[in-house]
C-alpha cells in the first residue's frame, strides 16, 4: 500500500525537490553577481528529472549514513543533486565573472513559477486522494 502511495506522489515530489535545488543554484549565481572570477552554474532540469525518475524506479534508495565517511554502493549517485554545468559566457566581463543578471533573474522567475505549479499539482493530487478516501468510508 505504501509503495502505491509513494509512486502516486513520486513525480511531483521529484519535480519539487529538483526545482528547490535549482532555486538554490540560481540564487547562488545571483548572490555572486559581483564576485570576481565567479562562474555561473546551472543544470538541465528535464535531463535531471528524467534521470531521477528512471533511477528511482530501479534503485530502492541509498544506504543510511551517519557519518560523511560512510561509503555508498558503487554506481549510485545523488539523484537530487545533478551535475552542475558552467554557463557559457554571453558577454564576458573584465573580472572573469560569467553571471548575466538578466539571464539569472529570468531563469529564477521561471523556476519559481514552475515550482509553484508543482505545489499546486501536489495539492490537487492530495485533494484527489482525500476525496477518494472519504467517499469510500461514507
Amino acid at each position: 500500500m505504501m509503495s502505491s502511495l509513494d509512486s502516486y506522489f513520486q513525480t511531483q515530489e521529484t519535480a519539487m525537490k529538483l526545482r528547490g535545488y535549482r532555486q538554490e543554484v540560481l540564487s547562488s549565481n545571483i548572490a555572486n553577481g559581483d564576485t570576481p572570477q565567479y562562474k555561473a552554474r546551472d543544470f538541465d532540469f528535464s535531463t535531471a528529472f528524467k534521470s531521477a525518475l528512471s533511477a528511482s524506479q530501479v534503485n530502492a534508495g541509498t544506504l543510511a549514513a551517519t557519518d560523511a565517511r560512510h561509503l555508498q554502493p558503487q554506481g549510485t549517485t545523488d539523484l537530487f543533486a545533478p551535475q552542475l554545468q558552467y554557463r557559457s559566457e554571453v558577454q564576458p566581463s573584465i573580472d572573469g565573472n560569467t553571471v548575466d543578471m538578466n539571464t539569472e533573474m529570468r531563469d529564477f522567475a521561471d523556476n519559481t513559477l514552475r515550482y509553484e505549479a508543482s505545489i499546486t499539482f501536489m495539492q490537487n493530487r492530495m485533494s484527489t486522494m482525500r476525496t477518494a478516501l472519504t467517499s469510500a468510508s461514507s
